[in-house]
Parts: C-alpha cells; sequence; structure tokens
C-alpha cells in the first residue's frame, strides 16, 4: 500500500523550544537546540515546566509576592538563555507552571511552528517501568515533532549545525509517512544525504526489487507533499534489511556515521507497532545520534 501523507508539514520552522530540567543530559541538547535555532533563523525558547511547593504556594497567597522558589527558577533559567543567545540567536527564557508533559506541548503549540528540543538519560528499568521518563511522557503528548538527544549522543564540538547524513526509518504507517517530509526539510537545510531503511522480518530483503520499491514510495510521497524532489539537491539510498527493527537501525547508525535519525511514532499501546512512542524512546536510549520524532 501506497503511503499516505497526513496533512502537509509547514517548516517554515519560527520556534526552538529548548526543555531544560537543569541535569547535565540536557547540556547536550542545549548545544543543538542553539544551532538549530540558527540554521533555520528561528527564535529560541529556554524553557522549564514546574510545580509550586507548598511552601511557594503560601509565600504567593499575596500575587504581589515572588516565591524563592520562582526567582531561583527564572534566574537559572535567565542565565541559560544568555548562554545560548550568540550571534543573531534570540533566546528568552519562559518559565511555565504544570506538568512537563503538558506545559511544554501546550507552549510548543502557542508558536508553531515549532520543534520540541530536550535530553533524556532514561531513568532506570524500574522507574521506565512504573512512571517513564518525563522526556517520553513529552514525546506521548505532543503533536509537535521533537529532537531527542539520548545519552549516547556525543558531545557537539563544532560551531556549526553539521548533518552529513540522515537515516529515515519506516514501517509504512501514517506516522513513519508523515515524518518523511520532515527528514527532507533538515537534509535540505544541512546539505545531509538520506539514507531511507525498512525493516523485514524474511530474506527478501536482498532483493532490488524492493529497493527499488522502496525508493519509489519515498520520493512519491515527498513529492506529494513538499515543492521540490529530495533527489535534486541530496543522494538518496534506500535498503531493505532483515531481522530485528531496533537492531538493525542501531547497527546502520553506527556503522555509516548517522548524524540523525527521523521517525515516525504511533499514538498507541499495542505491542505490534515498531514506532509507537516505546519503541521510538528504546531507540533514542541506544542511538549515538539525535534523534527526530514525528507523531502520527
Amino acid at each position: 500500500m501506497e503511503p499516505l501523507i497526513d496533512k502537509k508539514p509547514d517548516f517554515d520552522l519560527r520556534t526552538v523550544i529548548f526543555a531544560t530540567d537543569f541535569s547535565a543530559c540536557s547540556e547536550n541538547a542545549g548545544a543543538y537546540a542553539e544551532l538549530i535555532a540558527q540554521r533555520f533563523s528561528a527564535k529560541l525558547l529556554v524553557a522549564h515546566a514546574f510545580t509550586l511547593s507548598q511552601a511557594a504556594m503560601e509565600a504567593e497567597t499575596d500575587h504581589s509576592l515572588i516565591s524563592r522558589q520562582r526567582d531561583d527558577l527564572l534566574s537559572m533559567l535567565s542565565q541559560k538563555a544568555s548562554a545560548l543567545a550568540t550571534g543573531s540567536i534570540q533566546a528568552s527564557p519562559v518559565l511555565v507552571e504544570g506538568a512537563p508533559e503538558e506545559a511544554i506541548p501546550a507552549l510548543a503549540s502557542k508558536n508553531e511552528p515549532s520543534v520540541i528540543v530536550l535530553g533524556t538519560h532514561g531513568g532506570g528499568l524500574i522507574q521506565r517501568e512504573l512512571i517513564g521518563s518525563v522526556a517520553e511522557k513529552i514525546l506521548r503528548s505532543t503533536h509537535c515533532p521533537c529532537l531527542t538527544v539520548g545519552p549516547r549522543v556525543r558531545l557537539l564540538a563544532s560551531a556549526t549545525l553539521s548533518f552529513r547524513r540522515i537515516l529515515y526509518a519506516t514501517d509504512f504507517t501514517l506516522a513513519a509517512a508523515n515524518a518523511a517530509a520532515y527528514a527532507v526539510s533538515f537534509a535540505r537545510a544541512t546539505g545531509a544525504d538520506i539514507d531511507i531503511i525498512h525493516v523485514v522480518q524474511h530474506e527478501a530483503a536482498d532483493d532490488p526489487e524492493q529497493v527499488e520499491i522502496l525508493r519509489e514510495r519515498f520520493c512519491k510521497a515527498i513529492k506529494n507533499t513538499v515543492s521540490y524532489d529530495p533527489e535534486q539537491f541530496c543522494h538518496v539510498r534506500a535498503l531493505v534489511k532483515a531481522g530485528n527493527a531496533r537492531r538493525q537501525i542501531l547497527r546502520h547508525i553506527r556503522e555509516n556515521a548517522i548524524d540523525l535519525l527521523v521517525l515516525g511514532i504511533e499514538k498507541t499501546s499495542h505491542p505490534g507497532f515498531l514506532m509507537r512512542t516505546s519503541g521510538g524512546f528504546a531507540l533514542i536510549l541506544h542511538a549515538t545520534c539525535p534523534v527526530l520524532t514525528v507523531t502520527g
């Protein structure tokens, strides 16, 4: 079945929302957020979501007063924004009340078209089974694309955004099809080439006909979504692999120096979907490059 694009993504990116919890794992995400904002000439919002403590609530009963908690967070955010505001980048601190999985997506929706950038250490296995990580909760609840920098992503050493090769993984779901246009948009903005990978469970992976069908589906979907042909500005390579999808994708990332993984995630609890949120988050935790997710 031909992949369908649900709607044309407006990727005239205007806002990059760097969601920080002030932890060490978010530092690398901040560097990516700054460079993406620079590349797309977008404003940068340095955001933190919080809940008032009981003492802070009592202190702010008089609405003319600001609690120590709020004041300290505003100070930390201002310092973070100042550090990221370099050159032509406008970085503004934004402190929002509420659970991160609600407040951050709401902020992104108010500033569309936007992308959320966040870091994660993943949390322990037991913790994730019980409550999940904050990053995963945000991925589950937002409709905006998210770029998540996992614990195995190398530290950015360059002052420019350098994506030489992008890997777009597809299982031909609607969510995966929607993510294709974002892969092309990032490739066009950064001059990257694109690898398309589809993992099957049988030995027909080496069939040249399957590879060509995959390539044609990708290009057709893109041509129906954006006004340019990806092959006019970058090399597109299609690959069909057999075996476990997560292992094949991670192996390709390691062996081909992939700089960005793009995939769609389904908002479903059905255990059979590779690109459901939990499957996508497992890739984020093990990938050595950032992962751009688009929710279907």
